[in-house]
């Protein structure tokens, strides 16, 4: 079975996570793909870069989250969620991809 970059899961969960809450207007759905995602990428971050890595990572995941909604007031919805997906799969790769 093919491997899924932690970069991916990720950024797929911040906007998974939005594209389900918008798309079945139940914001609690789409919380739970959030996390579930963002569940997933820490265990493999755990695994593959260490607790600190994957503590740091974990907090700009739920930073990005958070920060996307006032974002989405100066650009629009999906542009930060695209721009903050992008940010954390950007940080993930750096951190994994030196820790391989």
């Amino acid at each position: 079975m093919a491997k899924v970059p932690t970069a991916a899961v990720a950024a797929g969960g911040l906007v998974g996570g939005y594209a389900i809450a918008r798309w079945t207007k139940k914001r609690p759905l789409g919380g739970v793909a959030l996390a579930t995602a963002g569940s997933v990428a820490a265990y493999e971050w755990n695994r593959q870069a260490g607790p600190r890595a994957a503590t740091a990572l974990t907090t700009a995941y739920v930073a990005a989250f958070a920060g996307s909604h006032p974002l989405a007031k100066k650009l629009g919805a999906w542009p930060a969620v695209f721009t903050v997906a992008g940010t954390v799969a950007a940080a993930s790769w750096a951190v994994t991809r030196r820790a391989a």
